[in-house]
């Protein structure tokens, strides 16, 4: 790795750890006003605990290299062979994608764990749900990688596997006490909520061209899908609301991106850029009507983790199976998606990887919900709920408002 890699990729890390800050400005615009406190610290926990578990264990579980296709070996307990730039560097990087991973699923339980339960499960998840499948997707000997399945940027390993995680932890927690299936709740703070988007986009550039692991052009061609396809979804959103009679909410158009951020992360760097448009705008309309679901199922999923990354990483995920080109992966040759002449294996080995994760993860992240339920109950009383977990949980309030008592007061 020269210099110019190197420091791209120290760029890099910087902005994927960013959007953990990120999500919690995005998140806690989302939740009622009660609740912002809580489900910006569940996030900040997820950005302080995560690194240390990862220096621990968790790096040398889902990068430790031996012929076993399941799990890393211990080689790298306790950060021992991590040594040199490069070795360091990609360390970094790769903790800044632990600790995004897990804090993603907090948005599907905003407003009614305990955080004393979300201290456990963070630690529990990542090792056992997070390093294993990054393993799989990513190590030396990973059975998804020698399937071969293509994952460029963490599109199953994340947005796939918190998305099923997320789900578990739902169904276990059950519905909010004051929730109505048919009633959207908007966000309470419009304003942060596209800052929130915003940051997240930024580190996206990151998260995704970082992913080349070099300052080249593959790393360029996943910065240009990583602009184009949010843009797409963000565009199959409003026609479809638009065909609805729905009215261009900023809301919207924000979950849209989104919805492309996440598809366009398992194909960034196997795809031409007029394909990221498609597949933005196929994952647009798919994650309108999977946001949609949850009100039919009665499924309590707050701020729409399932919809929006369990959804969009399979609509990405799946799409390789069709636009994957060879040609675009500088130096590489791989099975070609259907619409370049493949036989449609490249299509089966990814609807392997993905049914494969999603059956673990929920699994096991519904075992693990159901242990530290077992020992430290993971939901608030009706009470707490109702006063809101900022001053239950936090005795904390996300803005001050002190009356007036003068002049400059």
């Amino acid at each position: 790795m020269g210099s110019g890699s190197l420091t791209w990729l120290l760029v890099c890390t910087a902005l994927v750890l960013f959007m953990t800050p990120g999500l919690a400005i995005f998140y806690g615009s989302l939740v009622g006003p009660r609740n912002v406190v809580n489900m910006m610290s569940m996030n900040v926990y997820c950005l302080v605990a995560v690194p240390i578990i990862w220096a621990l264990m968790g790096f040398s579980l889902a990068a430790g290299s031996w012929n076993v296709p399941i799990i890393g070996n211990a080689d790298h307990f306790l950060m021992r062979g991590v040594t040199g730039a490069e070795g360091l560097v990609g360390f970094a990087f790769g903790a800044t994608f632990a600790v995004i991973a897990v804090a993603l699923m907090s948005g599907a339980v905003a407003g009614r764990m305990k955080f004393k339960a979300w201290l456990y499960i963070v630690p529990l998840w990542s090792l056992l749900v997070y390093s294993p499948v990054t393993y799989w997707v990513f190590g030396g000997e990973g059975w998804m990688l020698n399937l071969p399945s293509h994952d460029f940027a963490g599109g199953t390993s994340i947005h796939i596997n918190a998305g099923a995680g997320a789900l578990a932890l739902a169904f276990v927690l059950g519905p909010r006490k004051e929730w109505e299936p048919r009633k959207a709740s908007p966000p309470h703070d419009l304003r942060m909520f596209l800052i929130g988007t915003g940051v997240l986009w930024l580190g996206w550039f990151g998260f995704n061209a970082g992913s080349a692991l070099a300052s080249n052009e593959l790393a360029a061609l996943a910065l240009v899908n990583t602009l184009l396809a949010p843009a797409g979804a963000a565009l199959g959103w409003l026609i479809v609301g638009w065909i609805k009679r729905k009215p261009p909410e900023l809301v919207g158009v924000c979950s849209g991106i989104v919805a492309g951020l996440v598809a366009i992360t398992p194909a960034a760097g196997f795809v031409g850029p007029m394909y990221s448009i498609i597949i933005g705008l196929i994952a647009g309309a798919v994650c309108y009507f999977a946001v949609g679901l949850k009100h039919l199922l009665e499924l309590d999923d707050t701020l729409d983790v399932v919809g929006l990354h369990l959804a969009g990483g399979v609509v990405g995920g799946i799409l390789i199976g069709f636009f994957a080109d060879s040609s675009v992966y500088v130096g590489a040759d791989f099975e070609e998606g259907i619409f370049f002449g493949g036989n449609g294996l490249l299509l089966l080995h990814q609807v392997i990887a993905i049914m494969v994760t999603i059956s673990y993860s929920f699994l096991m992240t519904w075992a693990i919900a159901m242990v530290v339920d077992k020992f430290v109950g993971l939901r608030v009383s009706d009470e707490v709920e109702t006063l809101g977990l900022d001053q239950a949980e936090h005795a904390e309030a996300a803005i001050h408002m002190e009356a007036s008592s003068g002049p400059g007061k």
